[in-house]
């Protein structure tokens, strides 16, 4: 591993220890440095700040992830995120708890947007109609796996992952009976 690969990974570490340990606002560059014997000087040469830390930790975690395997399916890839989330499960959710700008769940739907359009892109033909699906897409992913890790994490994350692309399945059902109800509806007019 190269020495900048070192010197970022002993800084995670010592995030990862402290954020079990304290709030994410309570934790400062100082004492991130202190836990791996860094010095600020050391921080500030990788990382903007510690917002910026936290998003690498998922960043690495999700490429490591990300080449372990090759996703065919989208559904393969959210449940194997959800693995992941559910292996550092302490972790992300104290990471979830970070609020405001730069905040780990903005990171996240960021990172989440390109993604979602590689697999979901042909949802539909309308440009702007496509860029809103995804957000809603990576919104409600987002917001689900919060949910799920804030509440303990009680399905696992092939179980959750399940139950996801079943209640997914259950609106689209919901979405063409509908449409066939009102094209029956329109008929009779």
């Amino acid at each position: 591993m190269p020495d900048a690969n070192i010197t970022k990974s002993a800084l995670a570490a010592s995030m990862k220890k402290l954020m079990m340990e304290k709030p994410f606002d309570k934790i400062s560059v100082i004492d991130i440095c202190r836990g791996c014997g860094m010095n600020r000087k050391s921080f500030y040469y990788h990382f903007k700040d510690k917002y910026d830390l936290v998003n690498w930790i998922f960043y690495m975690d999700f490429i490591t992830m990300m080449t372990s395997h090759s996703y065919t399916v989208g559904w393969e890839l959210l449940g194997a995120v959800a693995e992941m989330f559910y292996k550092n499960q302490d972790f992300y959710r104290a990471a979830f708890r970070i609020e405001g700008q730069n905040s780990f769940r903005e990171y996240l739907n960021e990172s989440m947007i390109p993604i979602a359009s590689f697999y979901l892109s042909d949802i539909s033909e309308d440009p702007e109609d496509e860029e809103l699906f995804m957000a809603m897409f990576c919104e409600a992913y987002i917001s689900i796996v919060e949910h799920w890790l804030q509440k303990g994490c009680r399905q696992t994350p092939d179980e959750f992952a399940g139950r996801l692309h079943a209640m997914v399945r259950g609106i689209a059902r919901k979405v063409v009976e509908s449409e066939e109800i009102e094209t029956e509806l329109y008929r009779k007019k």
